[in-house]
């Protein structure tokens, strides 16, 4: 398929397209091309049928608190392991 912008530098997708992949999509600068990829209005519901039930029953909100715990305990290890450097 093949598509120009318009004045305003707009592209304009024939309807199947948007009711088969939505309305927002994102776009992707690559070395040869731009590349448009569809974002589900729920990103969560995209992560969940790429990986399954691995976060089931699991909100977004859950989600970041987990990596947030995750990357303090990380750092506060990281540290740990410098300052027993610095001792010795």
């Amino acid at each position: 398929m093949s598509k120009s912008t318009d004045q305003r530098g707009r592209i304009y997708l024939p309807k199947d397209i948007r009711e088969r992949f939505g309305d927002q999509y994102r776009i992707v600068e690559l070395p040869s091309h731009v590349a448009l990829f569809p974002v589900d209005e729920d990103p969560l519901d995209g992560l969940r049928a790429a990986v399954g039930d691995a976060f089931a029953d699991r909100t977004a909100d859950k989600l970041k608190t987990e990596a947030r715990e995750a990357i303090a305990d990380e750092v506060r290890k990281e540290a740990d392991d410098r300052s027993e450097e610095d001792e010795t």
